[in-house]
């Protein structure tokens, strides 16, 4: 499979006048075309400067971030990105939130429009497309979002918890929805990278876990998971293969 982002032995240190914290001390891993991989670890593990870096709005202390075989500086359209709470605009509705990311990249406002609405309609909101967020439940919220991160048709749509402040049944509800469309043969996104603390979901959802030490963080292990799909997770192979992440995060 081909190479999509790498993040080639980063790490990422603070120095101020008299001491310094390093929040990662070596992080290597290589996303390929069509994957789904995750990101787990514990809290204060530099998870989200390790987003920040590979969005190119941090630079590590060493190391590199490829997308493809090329090193890029600063903000890349080449990843979306998914946030936990949705970070929608409150004054625009929801076809002018998810046309804003086209902005940069389409002139013609007739276009922009087209693509947005087609995204709108993909992740099942159509009809809404002139609500504004304070109108929207959690669950529609992350719709609006994720329909933003696929206009601009990104090489790697990244998660960074995007299901954590929903109830129960809209944040399972929400991960189906998103395999299928992962899944399906003429739609983006066909990578995804998602940063979680949720072991049961990121058993679910991927075919590679990243399992990320304590601070400085490094990682532990590179662990496939070759479950069936659709994966049921009430079996005992799913069980089994949780259990199996949280030993090896708890060594």
């Amino acid at each position: 499979m081909d190479e999509v982002l790498t993040v080639d032995h980063v790490a990422m240190e603070y120095r101020y006048a008299k001491s310094s914290i390093k929040t990662i001390e070596d992080i290597n891993f290589t996303v390929r075309k069509n994957q789904f991989v995750s990101i787990i670890g514990p809290s204060g593990c530099g998870k989200s400067t390790l987003i920040r870096m590979i969005l190119g709005l941090t630079k590590p202390t060493s190391g590199r971030i490829l997308y493809g075989d090329r090193e890029e500086m600063g903000p890349n359209f080449r990843v979306s990105v998914v946030f936990q709470n949705a970070a929608l605009f409150p004054w625009l509705d929801v076809l002018d939130n998810v046309e804003l990311a086209l902005e940069p990249l389409i002139k013609d406002r007739s276009r922009r429009t087209e693509i947005a609405m087609n995204n709108i309609r993909l992740v099942g909101i159509d009809g809404f497309e002139k609500a504004y967020p304070k109108e929207l439940s959690g669950g529609m919220k992350q719709r609006v979002a994720i329909a933003r991160a696929l206009a601009t048709s990104p090489d790697v749509m990244l998660l960074d918890e995007p299901f954590s402040g929903l109830d129960v049944f809209s944040a399972q509800a929400m991960r189906e929805e998103l395999l299928d469309l992962w899944e399906s043969p003429v739609e983006n996104p066909n990578t995804i990278l998602m940063v979680t603390h949720n072991v049961d979901e990121a058993v679910q959802m991927s075919d590679v876990i990243v399992i990320l030490s304590h601070r400085p963080s490094k990682v532990i292990q590179e662990m496939p998971i070759t479950l069936q799909r659709p994966r049921n997770t009430r079996s005992d192979e799913f069980y089994k293969t949780v259990d199996h992440v949280l030993t090896v995060m708890s060594e």
